[in-house]
């Protein structure tokens, strides 16, 4: 049984959720909170998926990992999101195809694989809130094999970089190795491409720090280069 705190928090996060007042009530009467460090490995490619996480604090990264040791960054799940992948491997009796683990300290509500079954057939909340999530993912994923398949690494991570610096205010904390996870290419490539942006003035570069000195010809002008 969820304490009063967190039944709030998931109502606030929740919109869809908490508009089926019965539906609320067994989140919070069947649902367990979980605390979870940075870095932890939530589920392995492989894993049977017995219990699904609604984040309430935090951020986990759900990724592919290559045997060469390189990632790609499937999707993030924030609060008031779950793990679309983990429902689908739940509804149809597969094992979990990738990886996830807490990019921060993360907080969720844990809820068992009978009852999301069961609301399955019986909430009509439930339903349009995992289908609602899932065609968000999906758009993302077709998003990022567009971005892998069709358009030039160079261009991508001008893209990213001034994603990331609007954010940030210019400077960007993160190694090349997370750019590339992200990215789905190598570290070598990502650490290639950024020096070649150093040397036209776009960037300066320093141990697990990057500003950006020129945003917009990273953001429109690198195609003409």
């Amino acid at each position: 049984m969820l304490d009063p705190r967190t039944i709030a928090v998931l109502e606030r996060q929740y919109p869809q959720i908490a508009a089926d007042p019965d539906l609320l009530h067994e989140c919070a009467t069947f649902g367990s909170l979980i605390r979870l460090p940075k870095g932890h490995n939530i589920c392995h490619e492989g894993d049977r998926c017995s219990h699904l996480a609604l984040l309430t604090l935090g951020s986990a990264r759900v990724f592919k990992l290559a045997e060469s040791g390189r990632e790609i960054t499937l999707y993030r799940i924030e609060p008031g999101e779950c793990c679309i992948l983990t429902a689908s491997c739940m509804l149809s009796g597969r094992d979990f195809p990738a990886n996830a683990s807490a990019e921060s300290e993360v907080e969720a509500v844990v809820l068992p694989e009978t009852q999301v079954h069961r609301w399955m057939n019986s909430s009509e909340s439930w339903r349009r809130f995992l289908w609602n999530l899932l065609a968000v993912r999906l758009g993302e994923v077709i998003g990022l094999v567009e971005e892998v398949a069709f358009r030039r690494i160079d261009q991508r991570l001008g893209e990213y970089l001034t994603n990331l610096a609007g954010e940030k205010g210019g400077v960007i904390q993160a190694t090349h190795s997370q750019i590339a996870a992200d990215l789905g290419t190598s570290r070598e490539v990502v650490s290639r491409v950024l020096k070649d942006f150093e040397m036209r003035g776009l960037l300066r570069l320093a141990r697990g720090r990057i500003e950006l000195e020129d945003p917009r010809t990273l953001r429109t002008g690198l195609g003409s280069l």
